[in-house]
């Protein structure tokens, strides 16, 4: 049956059991057959857009505390974060099985001897069956990538690029160092690697429209993407966009839950429906949080959209612009 057919199919069952999404839970299944959480792991890793290499400063946003987990210092080794994050969920999931996550800066810069201890470190610890590299796509290499190809064919390897934003204009402003092409690039490279391979978009820039924000669909789903991870732009202490905002007010408007959920909605529908997507929000400590404080768990922000999805009788790739080939 073929992608339109299958959707008209879905039609005609009660809007309850409706696709709505593909997530990332679902996604996993197809290939654990067990409970899988990921670890977060902060290796010390370093930001070719801070250490000067390519820039300055680092993305104007961007400050890494506020998604590290207190377990997470990159002066300890990445066995010792990886069993204080298995002793955490180990309690009420005895179960379950990790992937270690590396998150912090960019994991992938640093040279390749250096990385094949890292990864290996993290998959030697009891009940770790895959990585998850959070970098750049201005930070991979053949090499690497071959490598960890070799490694996918034993075990789960899904790298992640922050894409940001499909915008050249609006990568500029936040000093993100590369272009929108070689994050496509990057993404088409690791795929033909055969490795899973996700981005991560954030919607409500400084300057961004709301068409061009939905706009951002049709190009990611040209891609060989697997895995989406959606952000409202939240404004975090201690960080460049920080200051802009004491500076220029008027540059920024903060969305509401309600017009962020409106967004993520539209996006969706013409989202390519076999792209996972991972979340829809970023969740900042309240201590670093400046703006906008929605006070909503991620988990509730998921009910909303499962909510409105099902009340407008609609779903992912509805729009989708491929969905008639």
């Amino acid at each position: 049956m073929d992608i339109y057919c299958y959707f008209c199919a879905l039609l005609t069952l009660p809007i309850d059991v409706m696709f709505l999404y593909t997530d990332f839970s679902t996604f996993l299944k197809k290939y654990f057959e067990f409970k899988v959480q990921k670890l977060s792991v902060n290796a010390g890793f370093s930001c070719p857009n801070r250490n000067g290499y390519i820039g300055y400063g680092g993305c104007t946003y961007c400050n890494n505390q506020s998604f590290n987990p207190d377990y997470c210092t990159g002066n300890r080794s990445v066995k010792e974060q990886l069993e204080d994050g298995k002793m955490f969920f180990s309690r009420k999931y005895p179960e379950m099985k990790y992937l270690a996550y590396f998150q912090a800066y960019t994991n992938t810069y640093e040279k390749i001897e250096i990385l094949k201890r890292l990864y290996e470190e993290a998959l030697a610890v009891e009940n770790v069956v895959g990585l998850v590299i959070g970098t750049r796509p201005d930070c991979v290499s053949e090499d690497l990538l071959g490598y960890l190809s070799e490694l996918g064919r034993h075990t789960f390897v899904l790298l992640e690029y922050g894409v940001e934003t499909t915008d050249d204009a609006l990568l500029e402003r936040i000093n993100r160092g590369h272009t929108f092409d070689c994050a496509a690039k990057a993404i088409c490279l690791t795929a033909r690697y055969g490795l899973h391979v996700g981005a991560h978009l954030i919607l409500g820039l400084p300057g961004q429209a709301a068409e061009q924000m939905v706009e951002q669909a049709d190009i990611l789903s040209d891609l060989p993407l697997e895995t989406l991870k959606l952000h409202q732009l939240q404004l975090v202490r201690g960080t460049v966009m920080a200051r802009e905002y004491e500076r220029y007010p008027s540059d920024f408007n903060f969305l509401s839950v309600d017009e962020y959920a409106d967004l993520v909605i539209g996006f969706l529908e013409r989202l390519r429906p076999d792209i996972v997507v991972e979340r829809f929000t970023s969740q900042t400590p309240k201590e670093l949080l400046i703006a906008p404080d929605w006070g909503l768990k991620n988990y509730e922000f998921v009910a909303l959209i499962q909510r409105r999805l099902k009340e407008r009788c609609t779903y992912q790739g509805r729009l989708w612009k491929g969905r008639m080939d």
